[in-house]
């Protein structure tokens, strides 16, 4: 898990770029006629990208933060990614991939679970 730590600058970039979409979803769905897909992407963009920078800042105190950053954010692009792609495309990213999405959203939330279970790190 160590070398997962190297990870932290790339979690934060996405943090901060998911945020930023995040807003510029609820703006289209606001502007836009169907607001289902838009506004659900921005939701799930505008609730995970503050959770990554908590992991981040966080990951001397969880052993699990950053294995769970990783999964949270590669689910919640993928959810997202296939919702905007189904809005503006018509399409779907591929087959199965909000709900394969979502499942790493569910399994990155586990992954923090966990954590409450493993000793902490010391830090020095």
């Amino acid at each position: 898990m160590e070398r997962l730590a190297n990870l932290r600058p790339l979690i934060l970039f996405v943090s901060g770029l998911m945020g930023s979409s995040g807003v510029a979803l609820a703006a289209a769905a606001s502007h836009g006629g169907d607001t289902h897909f838009l506004g659900s992407a921005s939701t799930m963009c505008l609730a995970h990208a503050p959770v990554l920078l908590a992991l981040c800042l966080g990951h001397a105190a969880l052993r699990t933060a950053m294995p769970a950053a990783l999964v949270l954010a590669l689910g919640t692009i993928l959810f997202a990614a296939d919702l905007v792609s189904r809005h503006y495309l018509g399409d779907r990213v591929f087959p199965l991939a909000a709900p394969l999405g979502g499942s790493m959203m569910i399994l990155g939330w586990l992954i923090i679970a966990a954590g409450a279970f493993l000793r902490t790190r010391s830090i020095r």
